[in-house]
Formats: structure tokens, C-alpha cells, sequence
């Protein structure tokens, strides 16, 4: 039996896994399940898509109230930085039908915060990431990184 073109089944791209920074494992088991790292992994994808680098998660949920985790994101110029926060804004709203609680400094470009209420995703330019080095300051959390190969 012949197999139509329209109705062949094609095959879905790998995607990357996010693995964690301390021992190189991917992220398996019930943090995979939880809704708000489904929705940090959205938005890490999003901000790939625009060609952020440098991408962290923060697992800070497991110290503070404030989210449950945290996405970190260089962009190299402010343009690129409101991409970057444009295409998560569209990625996340597409596929769970939300929008942040708050955006801030999207206009500037230099630090645009987007608040998920559960997922906090800051996109820098690389000076401020360096000055403010968020990771230093939550240097106590898990700490998960894209692996794009």
C-alpha cells in the first residue's frame, strides 16, 4: 500500500534536554512533571529560538516563596533582549494560554523581567547579568542548564 506524502508521519525533532549544572544528568522523574518547569522549559525554548545565550535555570521554589523557578537569558543587544521577551511572551501564551503578571524594563531593554507568578524570567544584556550576577545570589538553589547538543 502506497504511503501518501500528506499523510506520512514526520519526525519530531529532538528536543534539547535541560540538565543539571552540578552533575551533568538530565532532568528526569517528577520535576519534569510539575506545570511551572513545563512552563520554564516554554520559555527557555522560546528564548533559544531568538538566539539567547547563556540560558540557567534557578530552582528557587525549593528556597523562597517568590517563584518556583527562575529563567536567566543573555541577549547581546537591547533589540535582541525584547525578541527575546516578545517570543517567550508568544510561545508561553500559545501553548498555555497565559500571559505575565508583570513585565518590566521591556522599553529599556537592558533587564526585562517577565513575572509567570511561578516562573520568573529575566533576560539581560550581558553587562548587567554580570553586575548583578543573579546567580551568585541564588548560588544556594539548583542550577539547570540548556544542553542544545
Amino acid at each position: 500500500m502506497p504511503v501518501h506524502p500528506e499523510k506520512a508521519a514526520t519526525p519530531q525533532p529532538t528536543l534539547p534536554e535541560i540538565r543539571s549544572e552540578s552533575d551533568g544528568q538530565p532532568v528526569v522523574g517528577d520535576r519534569l512533571q510539575e506545570a511551572s518547569f513545563q512552563l520554564t522549559r516554554t520559555a527557555v525554548l522560546a528564548a533559544d529560538d531568538r538566539k539567547a545565550t547563556n540560558v540557567v535555570i534557578l530552582a528557587v521554589g525549593e528556597s523562597s516563596d517568590l517563584a518556583d523557578y527562575f529563567v536567566i537569558a543573555t541577549g547581546q543587544s537591547r533589540a535582541q533582549a525584547r525578541a527575546i521577551a516578545g517570543a517567550i511572551r508568544d510561545r508561553v501564551a500559545a501553548e498555555w494560554e497565559r500571559l505575565p503578571l508583570r513585565v518590566s524594563g521591556e522599553q529599556e531593554g537592558s533587564w526585562v523581567l517577565m513575572d509567570y507568578g511561578d516562573v520568573i524570567v529575566h533576560i539581560l544584556l550581558p553587562q548587567e547579568r554580570g553586575y548583578y550576577n543573579l546567580e551568585a545570589f541564588w548560588g544556594h538553589v539548583p542550577r539547570y542548564i540548556f544542553a542544545t547538543s
